[in-house]
């Protein structure tokens, strides 16, 4: 096994350009959750922060519940000569503490600083952190690379002044001594098919314990371990295969994989297959970002507009203290008061794939009735008097299938949401049989055995699938069966 030193340049070198589109999904991942609305340091969900990818030290590591290693595996197709380019990302947490300035240039240790545009408390800041990697893939199966690195501890002060230029205090900044390996492997499968299996695994293997007497507790692991840690996988010839919805050939091998508290998707530029994105966040292949998105807000799992609206509503003591908790906060927050009209209404919604703008005619693909009053505005109520979701029907390879009826489901056709992973093979009862306004028909189920479904038939909020995802239990209601 080859140990690999990092260059001189180290996280400075320049990202490969295959990791365009993939960057700017990784970028909400590592940032996922960072600080919440209301952006405050002294909000209650912001008092316990860093719940994505924390690979914690190994005296942290046992019975805390947290893990010291990230492992991915998953299958490439490799050309001759192929290189792989490999960038592990992470934050390193920063300790800020905050002084107030006393007389004769002495400095108090405050829990609050109130200056003008912002009050300032202690935090734990985040600092992004890349160890890049460039192997042939020849060296991988030839015993694979390990790559050492070091984060040397660092402290620093920030003098904090008035209106008039006086100094009124200051912030003391420390982040702690990190070392971590990337190490890489990668194995040839038996077959016809020319696949290899990748493994990737990130360790954190930074030599802090808790002090005789001190805290030990996870505030104190934090500064030594990897935060949001992620990685990025590149082949400059061949492509990965989806670990999500893999050919029927690489099925099997695909479950053999082993990924612990991460999970690979593809997300290379364009659709291409090229890229590998290790995510702590369940994905789905070729995930993106919302092109209506005007900037980061630090729960990508939001609603843009939601969480700008309710900013908007933030008193000003409020934001003061959000710009003072952290400048990713404060930059949320001035965001939001400065989105236009325009930018806010291209928020509320955005209509892709209409038939009336693609100008395609709608197919008759069997699942179901052409919609009816076609000379409406699909927003007319009276475009809806044709349809009834507790009688209405879709025929399914054969099969009537309506309200009542069980089937199981097989999502995965269209890699339609992560969350179908848990729930591919489990048998499920349709509620509602709908249609949208594109002419597509789509089936509301509840899981059978979930104890939560009459919560869900009381509140109307099922899983949606379309007709080309489920299978007909039962044998259904053949068609003509019902009037």
């Amino acid at each position: 096994m080859t140990t690999t030193t990092p260059s001189a340049t180290g996280a400075d070198r320049t990202p490969d350009d295959r990791f365009g589109t993939a960057r700017k999904v990784a970028d909400a991942v590592l940032f996922e959750g960072y600080v919440l609305y209301p952006y405050r340091a002294s909000a209650a969900k912001n008092r316990m922060r860093w719940q994505f990818g924390v690979l914690v030290p190994p005296e942290w590591d046992h019975g805390s519940g947290e893990y010291s290693v990230q492992r991915t595996e998953c299958l490439m197709e490799p050309r001759r000569g192929a290189t792989l380019h490999v960038e592990l990302r992470f934050l390193h947490a920063q300790r800020r503490s905050v002084q107030k300035a006393r007389d004769g240039g002495e400095f108090e240790t405050v829990e609050r600083l109130e200056l003008p545009r912002r009050v300032l408390v202690p935090w734990d800041e985040g600092i992004e952190e890349r160890v890049p990697l460039s192997v042939d893939v020849a060296e991988l199966l030839d015993g694979g690379a390990v790559l050492p690195f070091s984060r040397a501890a660092q402290t620093g002060t920030e003098s904090l002044t008035d209106d008039a230029g006086r100094e009124t205090g200051r912030l003391l900044r420390r982040r702690e001594r990190l070392d971590g390996e990337l190490r890489l492997t990668a194995a040839e499968l038996p077959g016809p098919y020319s696949v290899v299996r990748l493994t990737a695994e990130v360790v954190n293997t930074s030599g802090w314990a808790p002090e005789p007497g001190g805290p030990a507790d996870r505030d104190a692991a934090l500064p030594h371990a990897l935060i949001s840690t992620h990685l990025m996988l590149g082949l400059t010839a061949g492509t990965f295969v989806s670990m999500t919805d893999p050919p029927q050939w690489a099925a099997a091998a695909v479950a053999e994989c082993r990924n612990e508290h991460t999970w690979p998707v593809l997300a290379g530029d364009d659709g291409r297959d090229d890229v590998v994105l290790s995510s702590p966040i369940i994905l789905e292949d070729h995930p993106h970002i919302a092109p209506e998105s005007p900037g980061a807000l630090y729960d990508a799992t939001e609603i843009d507009e939601i969480l700008a609206l309710r900013t908007a509503t933030l008193t000003e003591e409020e934001k003061r203290e959000a710009r003072g908790t952290d400048e990713r906060a404060a930059a949320a927050v001035d965001l939001a008061e400065s989105l236009p009209a325009e930018v806010m209404e291209r928020l509320h919604g955005a209509v892709r794939g209409l038939r009336e703008v693609t100008g395609e005619a709608a197919a008759d693909d069997g699942f179901g009735p052409a919609p009816v009053g076609t000379d409406l505005p699909w927003w007319d109520p009276a475009a809806d008097a044709g349809f009834d979701p507790d009688s209405d029907h879709v025929v399914i390879d054969g099969v009537r299938v309506a309200a009542g009826a069980r089937v199981e489901l097989r999502p995965g056709a269209r890699r339609t949401d992560a969350q179908d992973l848990f729930v591919r093979g489990r048998a499920a009862t349709v509620e509602a049989v709908l249609h949208d306004v594109d002419g597509l028909v789509h089936l509301a189920v509840t899981v059978d055995g979930d104890p939560g479904a009459q919560l869900r038939r009381e509140q109307g909020r099922f899983l949606y699938f379309q007709p080309d995802e489920v299978v007909p239990l039962d044998g259904g209601t053949p068609p003509g069966a019902l009037s």
